[in-house]
């Protein structure tokens, strides 16, 4: 019998085209075999109501063992697959390869991995559209797109992506790029939150002690607070449940301008 899930933590939500997404989600990067399908269980079982993965990474198989092993209902979890650039002629084969190995019926998400050889691809974005359209994914996105290529998807088939997943954190920060996406109804989610920061940042230091938290958990508030998905990937039950341990603070104004200057 798998143990009863924790009560589920008030993570904010945006609203996405097919439902609400969790502006905290698991990341699977890099999580291979067993250590995969472990730390999605346990994300589960702590809380967590977002998992992300691609087909790319390889472990769908595990993180699908972990959805249909948990006690949380599949409609509960929000669950995002991508497709490689290498499978850009293969679009409905990739697919159905994804659902059967994550074992669900449709996503709730699913992105474009990677522009395919630099190029937007409106074609394979009209296959994802259809894809949609036919209820096999409630949203989708793009990832690690620019705002000219989003445009050019727009301008070839009238639909802006539900999100485009890129590297962010506080060093990342660009108050232009925040407002070209949200002007064009994109949400902006995620990867990389910690790797890409300086966690002894004074700027983190100083507000993660008034707050009693640590520098990563003020990296992910920060992601919170501004509306921004954030995805940290962990295999560590106790990183796991750190990074999910931030619904009791928030930063004010003045903490979020003293982290967005950490950006370039």
């Amino acid at each position: 019998m798998a143990p009863t899930p924790a009560p589920v933590p008030t993570i904010p939500r945006v609203s996405l085209p097919g439902g609400d997404i969790p502006l905290l989600g698991l990341g699977t990067w890099q999580s291979e075999g067993d250590d995969a399908y472990r730390a999605v269980l346990h994300a589960l079982e702590a809380g967590y109501r977002h998992v992300d993965t691609a087909t790319g990474y390889g472990n769908q198989t595990q993180v699908g063992r972990a959805l249909a092993e948990s006690a949380v209902p599949r409609d509960d979890v929000f669950v995002t697959t991508k497709l490689p650039p290498s499978k850009a002629d293969a679009v409905r084969q990739t697919l159905e390869e994804s659902l059967e190995q994550l074992g669900t019926d449709h996503l709730d998400l699913w992105l474009i991995h990677w522009p395919p050889d630099g190029a937007a691809r409106p074609d394979v974005w009209e296959q994802f559209v259809a894809a949609r359209d036919e209820g096999l994914v409630r949203s989708i996105g793009v990832s690690n797109y620019s705002v000219a290529q989003i445009d050019e998807l727009v301008a070839a088939t009238g639909e802006a992506p539900a999100i485009d997943q890129i590297p962010w954190s506080p060093t990342d920060y660009d108050a232009g790029l925040v407002a070209a996406l949200r002007e064009r109804g994109v949400v902006l989610e995620g990867y990389s939150p910690f790797k890409r920061t300086d966690l002894d940042a004074p700027a983190l230091t100083e507000i993660a002690a008034a707050h009693g938290v640590s520098t990563t958990q003020v990296v992910l508030r920060w992601h919170l607070d501004h509306g921004f998905v954030a995805i940290p990937k962990s295999v560590r039950p106790d990183r796991i449940d750190a990074n999910l341990d931030v619904t009791g603070f928030t930063l004010d104004a003045d903490e979020l301008a003293r982290i967005d200057a950490l950006g370039v």
